[in-house]
Parts: C-alpha cells; structure tokens; sequence
C-alpha cells in the first residue's frame, strides 16, 4: 500500500500542483493586502510579547539574542508548525465537493497542501532574514540550512496532520479541540521565551517534541550552537517512518469517509 501511494503521489504531481495553484490565488484575489496576511498573525503575537517585554509588564529570562529576533523567529517558526498540521485536514476539505463525485489519487490534495506549504514557507523565510539582518545578527554559514531545517519541520507537521485529517473530516469537534490544544501547547514551547532552569515547565518545553524543532531552526537562523541536537536527530528519524505510516493511514481511510459522506 505504501508502494501504491507513493506511486500515486508521483503520477498526481501535475494535478497536486494545479490544485495548489487555484487556491493560491483564491486566497488572495479578494484581499487587499495579499501576501501580507501570511505575516499578521506571526508579528502581531510578536509584536505583543515584544511591548510586554519592553514595557516591563513581564519579564523574560535572558535569550542570549535580542528578543525582538526571538520572539519573531520563534512565533514564524510556530506559525510555520501549526500550518503543516492543519494543511492535509484543510486540503482534504476544501475537495468535500469533488471527493465524491470524481476518482482521483487522494494523495494528491497532501501534496497539493505540501506546496502552498512550501510557498507561504519560503515567503516568511525571506522576511525572517531579513528580519535578522536588521537586528545585527549578521551572516553564519549554518544559515544556508535553515530551507532544510524548515523542511523537517514541514514533514514533522503533516505527519500529524495525516493522522488527524480522517478523524476531523468524521468529527468537526476535533478540529476546533485541536486548535485550542494548539494554543496551549504553545506555551509550553520555547517559542517567546526561553525555557526555565527549574520546575514543571523545564520538564514539559524539554519533552515536548515541537521545542527541539523550534530551538534548532533558531539556533541555525542566529548561528549559536545546537542545545537539543540528538533529540532533534531523534525527532527526525522518527517522524520519517511515521509519515510513510500515516500515508498509508490516510490511503485506506479516505475513501471509507468518502462512501460515508456520499451515502
């Protein structure tokens, strides 16, 4: 089954990447400011931690970068995350209506998600640099990995993501539980600050699987050295079978949902 949906996704690239067309340019038609909406959420929740921190209203343990490049590069990098989780969920969605009319290879809407993935990705990786640049971090050689750093963190979010799209499509309060899941999680994730030297939540950002992605792409962005690298490497070589399985997962679940919605 795996051998068929790999083969599937090779022989549906052309129809995954019209797919990816279409809805890149419905979602900005009718938008005034376009693009710029891939970047709102990731500065507004920066830019609000960022006044907290400045205004003294909280206080943040020592980032060793300035907070600015922190909190941007970390809520980007999230921002990056959660849409990898919800792409094969809002990709197999969008396609309720053909699903169950036409007979196409299935794979081809996570590829299709995979590639907007990749272009609002590549989009807010330039602002991120960017971004660096302007607060003095200066140019590291280990910035020429940040593409494959982001990519792994591509893989990471849709292997999940496959695992949950049939049961949001069977049951809406699974998304809306995810969301809010999502929301929380974040701050157990050293995504606006850094992780604490002592109590529960040095121990939960420490086994979170999401925070060595997360340390690791910045580390790579500011050029300082890897703290989490053998459980990054783990993180990898783990999420690399697991999207194999939840391929095949979402091969033989589909089309079980698919004869459900259209009985």
């Amino acid at each position: 089954m795996l051998k068929a949906s790999l083969k599937d996704i090779y022989s549906s690239r052309f129809l995954a990447r019209q797919i990816a067309e279409r809805d890149i340019k419905a979602q900005y038609r009718q938008s005034y400011l376009g693009i710029i909406w891939a970047f709102i959420t990731p500065l507004a929740t920066a830019a609000v931690w960022i006044f907290l921190n400045l205004s003294g209203t909280i206080r943040v343990t020592d980032t060793g970068i300035p907070y600015p490049v922190y909190a941007f590069s970390g809520t980007l990098i999230w921002s990056i995350i959660v849409e990898a989780i919800n792409a094969p969920t809002s990709s197999t969605n969008s396609a309720r209506s053909i699903l169950t009319k036409i007979n196409f290879p299935k794979e081809a809407l996570v590829i299709s998600g995979i590639y907007k993935l990749l272009f609002n990705s590549s989009v807010k990786i330039v602002l991120l640099l960017v971004f660096i640049f302007l607060f003095g971090i200066g140019f590291h050689w280990s910035i020429f990995l940040i593409p494959l750093a982001i990519f792994i963190a591509l893989v990471f979010g849709t292997t999940i993501g496959l695992f949950l799209t049939p049961l949001s499509m069977l049951y809406k309060d699974i998304g809306k539980i995810i969301s809010v899941g999502l929301s929380f999680l974040m701050y157990a994730t050293p995504v606006v600050y850094a992780i604490p030297e002592s109590g529960i939540m040095k121990t939960l950002m420490e086994i979170n699987p999401i925070s060595p992605i997360i340390l690791t792409t910045r580390n790579m962005l500011t050029g300082t050295m890897p703290e989490y690298l053998g459980y990054y490497i783990v993180i990898i070589l783990l999420a690399i079978p697991l999207l194999f399985v939840g391929l095949v997962f979402y091969r033989i679940s589909i089309p079980i949902i698919v004869e459900r919605m259209s009985a």
